[in-house]
């Protein structure tokens, strides 16, 4: 008989339970609430051992981190890595930006993951977001490229600014209408694109 030693404990590391993990979370985040729902919770109604999430993810926010990225992710990503940096201008980068948003806030189940996404990323302003488009760089980037003289730390803390507006409209509980969208699009365009403040604020520090 062979013996095993540091083995996977039952109900953890099969192939399909991190997609039956992110499926349990998903309908109980979306039903209950980010903050309801427990690990223990999740791993239950997956039917799986209580320690699946911590084997899968790590914690019950990286496993939200991987939901949100697998389910919205795809939605920006095309879009968004076509844009020209050289030739297309801030408003055009942040219509590009806002369509998935007015797309999925016209679905009920894409509009209760927005809700998620607002209450998750508000809450957790620093939390280690891996695809590309869930970070701020790629954006600082089209914005020192569209604004000569812009400091980095400056652009990434005007998209930070304007992540947190968009996402406090889309999180809400009813849809934008087009005025809204237009309003909100010129309100975030004025922003990012206003020209290099001289004071400490937008300054590099070392």
């Amino acid at each position: 008989m062979t013996q095993t030693t540091d083995a996977t404990p039952s109900g953890t590391g099969s192939p399909g339970t991190r997609e039956t993990l992110l499926v349990v979370a998903e309908r109980l985040f979306l039903a209950e609430g980010y903050d309801k729902v427990s690990v223990r919770a999740i791993c239950a109604a997956a039917d799986a051992n209580p320690a699946a999430v911590h084997y899968h993810f790590g914690t019950k926010d990286d496993l939200t981190i991987a939901l949100l990225e697998s389910r919205l992710a795809p939605c920006w990503a095309d879009a968004l890595a076509s844009i020209d940096p050289e030739n297309d201008s801030v408003r055009h980068v942040v219509d590009v930006l806002l369509a998935p948003f007015v797309d999925l806030q016209c679905d009920p189940t894409g509009h209760l993951h927005l809700r998620l996404l607002s209450r998750f990323v508000l809450t957790h302003p620093t939390v280690g977001w891996t695809a590309r488009w869930f970070g701020l760089d790629p954006f600082a980037d089209l914005l020192l490229d569209a604004i000569p003289g812009l400091p980095s730390r400056a652009a990434r803390r005007r998209w930070a600014l304007a992540f947190q507006r968009i996402l406090l409209r889309f999180g809400s509980s009813e849809p934008l209408d087009a005025q809204a969208v237009d309003a909100l699009a010129g309100f975030v365009t004025a922003g990012l694109s206003a020209p290099p403040d001289p004071s400490p604020s937008e300054q590099e520090t070392d």
